[in-house]
């Protein structure tokens, strides 16, 4: 019989992104009592664009039941369209409508704000966690066997003061100040990487086209297109019930100012953007034209190098904290939430409360997680380098594929859209996977001794 204490270990978790508050309610779900989120913001706020709901991540959230509300809101999508960014000219066609009947869930996309909000209510139900918004937790003194950090309420609304944890998972994004402290205690070098990428992020309401045919027959489908050009594309699609379509792109970060360690965004200009699509076709030009003037923004898109280890002692990183990635699989909200997902299976199984145990459990996480989410890292960025391409052998090569694709069982060049990389993805289950493979892993790991540094 389980130790009833195990479920009364104290976990903190940094950060409520899509990291932090799947793992929460995930750990809830499997009925831990004592989980303390810390949030820098005074609240979540919940902006942000369209993201794509991945049957791997729907898997997930279906279990947890908070699925149901976000599927409401989203589209469910038949197909792809690539084409060239210039001409409008399609260049690969894929149907997507086998995929429900493959994973059990089908391909959706919704609104960033649907997805978080429900798992934050989900979270609001469970009595077992607390929120702790407008706090920033900005140093960690003890890594374990007791993790501690230092919660720093913002605007003067108290001193800082030690939280002591059981076991601390650092949710808290690229800029990770538990990363940064880990990396330097284990003398680990691994930096921020700039990709010289950089996206706009843009959401066309339906009134704003309400006279231009063209634009409002790819509102009302059922289709995700990409335009693609030379070192940039265009991917775009419907959400909020089609009420909005979403548009996101990925150019040369010719415009951004920031340096990598600085700021994630900034305040872009019309004119600037309009001229990275100069050369695409004009009904690109009438869909960018439509965006207001004071409501354009870029992103830095940036990476981490890939890390030796995401756990030491009691600490485990998570979601964007350890492996961020590139856009282009549309699969960086879907990793984290599968991190969730196997840490609350791995910490479901243990035997005992003690840290040396915690620790062993914790790297079951990071066995099950670790090589997924790198190899889809790399996958993303080559994905990209392909839909760059500017003219040569290459290109030709490359349109050849999605040509080949209209007669058959081609290879599709755009990785999300291809069959046995989305078979690699979306037939995963993190949960089952780490249950199904725990006592394996977990006996084959030797024990190490947590310390008190």
């Amino acid at each position: 019989m389980a130790d009833p204490s195990i479920k009364g270990l104290r976990i903190v978790i940094v950060g409520a992104g899509m990291g932090g508050l799947a793992s929460a309610l995930a750990l809830a779900k499997a009925g831990f009592r004592k989980i303390d989120v810390f949030e820098y913001a005074t609240d979540l706020g919940f902006v942000g664009a369209g993201i794509q709901l991945a049957p791997n991540m729907a898997r997930i959230l279906d279990r947890l039941g908070v699925w149901e509300p976000i599927a409401k809101e989203a589209t469910s999508i038949k197909d792809t369209s690539i084409r060239q960014g210039s001409t409008n000219q399609e260049l690969g066609h894929v149907e997507l409508g086998y995929i429900e009947k493959t994973y059990g869930y089908p391909h959706m996309v919704g609104h960033r704000f649907s997805l978080a909000n429900s798992m934050y209510q989900g979270c609001k139900k469970e009595a077992a966690i607390t929120f702790h918004f407008n706090t920033s937790i900005k140093s960690i003194e003890s890594f374990g066997p007791n993790p501690v950090v230092i919660a720093d309420p913002r605007d003067g609304n108290g001193k800082p003061y030690k939280v002591e944890a059981d076991i601390l998972l650092a949710a808290d994004g690229i800029k990770s100040n538990i990363r940064v402290e880990m990396l330097k205690l284990l003398n680990i070098d691994a930096q921020i990487k700039d990709t010289n990428q950089a996206a706009y992020r843009i959401m066309i309401r339906r009134d704003q086209i309400k006279n231009d045919p063209g634009l409002l027959a790819l509102l009302d489908s059922d289709t995700v297109v990409r335009w693609i050009g030379e070192r940039r594309h265009i991917i775009a699609y419907p959400v909020d019930n089609k009420n909005i379509y979403n548009i996101s792109t990925a150019q040369p970060d010719s415009n951004f100012a920031a340096a990598p360690s600085a700021m994630y965004t900034t305040r872009g200009s019309k004119s600037a953007m309009l001229g990275v699509f100069e050369d695409f076709c004009p009904m690109i030009q009438r869909m960018l034209n439509h965006v207001p003037e004071g409501e354009v923004c870029e992103w830095k898109l940036r990476v981490h190098a890939p890390l030796p280890t995401w756990v030491h002692k009691t600490v485990a990183l998570v979601g964007d904290a350890c492996h961020p990635t590139l856009p282009h699989l549309a699969q960086g909200a879907a990793q984290a939430i599968e991190d969730a997902a196997a840490i609350a299976a791995a910490l479901s199984r243990l035997p005992d409360t003690k840290p040396e145990t915690v620790n062993r459990a914790l790297r079951v996480y990071e066995t099950i997680r670790k090589d997924r989410a790198y190899v889809l890292m790399e996958m993303a960025a080559a994905s990209g380098r392909t839909l760059h391409l500017g003219d040569g052998a290459a290109k030709e090569e490359r349109d050849k594929q999605f040509a080949a694709i209209k007669q058959g069982n081609a290879k599709v060049p755009d990785k999300w859209a291809d069959a046995d990389v989305q078979k690699m993805i979306y037939g995963f289950d993190a949960t089952k996977e780490t249950l199904d493979r725990f006592d394996e892993i977990f006996n084959g790991l030797a024990e190490e001794q947590v310390d008190t540094k």
